[in-house]
């Protein structure tokens, strides 16, 4: 368990250089379409580029939140096993290394539950109470079931609570919010289908049209009178994708 690595912050996200390049690459490709449907602008291109700047973000926001919901389903089975383990007569510094040993193979060496029980471990070995350890994850989480864990578990050891119960409970708690998460996902799954062909669609129309009826959108461009209409209908573009990236995300 010697491998140096950073701690994150899973409120925040950086990019692998295989995901910044297909976001780049995503990203610019849509400012593209939009710029030649819209405007028929390179220039037009160059302007959307705080639009592009945008995109960037969100597709991060995505990420993180992803990352955060891995964490957390992971954060449920480290529960459990912990849980089991005292079970077994291990203290609860004991449980975490014996824990280590059943993540490990079932998550993976850079799992985000695997560093992190790493790092506590090292923790423990230079003397930092588990409490703090756990308070820390919470904190860089962002999770509010990791936080709620880290202060009961500050309470219960303080005033020499029944922790077994306490693991098996939070471990509960986790995993019916996880089951229910899935099951909103599952129904609401051909919504999310329809939302990005919605997101298509006046892309589709404008290529149509434009194919079958040469001509037809000419006025629409190069002149200041089309850039502003097509600009009012780029805006109420945004806003309906706005509306439905929120309608579709479900928070338990």
């Amino acid at each position: 368990m010697s491998k140096n690595y950073s701690l994150p912050d899973y409120g925040e996200y950086h990019f692998s250089a295989k995901e910044g390049f297909l976001s780049v690459l995503e990203s610019a490709l849509l400012i593209l379409a939009i710029g030649y449907f819209f405007y028929r602008s390179l220039i037009a291109c160059a302007l959307l580029f705080p639009l592009f700047l945008f995109l960037m973000k969100e597709k991060k926001r995505e990420l993180s939140k992803k990352r955060r919901q891995e964490l957390n389903a992971q954060f449920k089975d480290l529960v459990l096993s912990l849980s089991a383990n005292m079970k077994a007569g291990y203290s609860i510094e004991n449980a975490l290394r014996e824990a280590y040993r059943d993540m490990e193979p079932l998550y993976g060496t850079d799992s985000p539950i695997v560093l992190e029980i790493r790092h506590m471990i090292r923790g423990m070995d230079n003397n930092v109470v588990l409490e703090r350890l756990l308070y820390d994850l919470g904190l860089r989480s962002h999770l509010p079931d990791i936080m709620q864990f880290a202060d009961v578990f500050l309470i219960a050891k303080k005033s020499g609570g029944n922790l077994t119960e306490i693991l098996e409970k939070t471990a509960g708690v986790i995993e019916q919010k996880i089951e229910t998460d899935k099951e909103i996902q599952l129904m609401i799954s051909a919504k999310k289908m329809e939302q990005k062909i919605m997101n298509l669609v006046p892309f589709l129309i404008i290529f149509y049209i434009g194919t079958t009826s040469k001509g037809f959108f000419d006025v629409l461009y190069h002149n200041l009178v089309g850039i502003v209409v097509m600009t009012v209908c780029l805006g109420f573009y945004g806003a309906a994708w706005r509306l439905s990236r929120k309608i579709v995300e479900i928070e338990v």
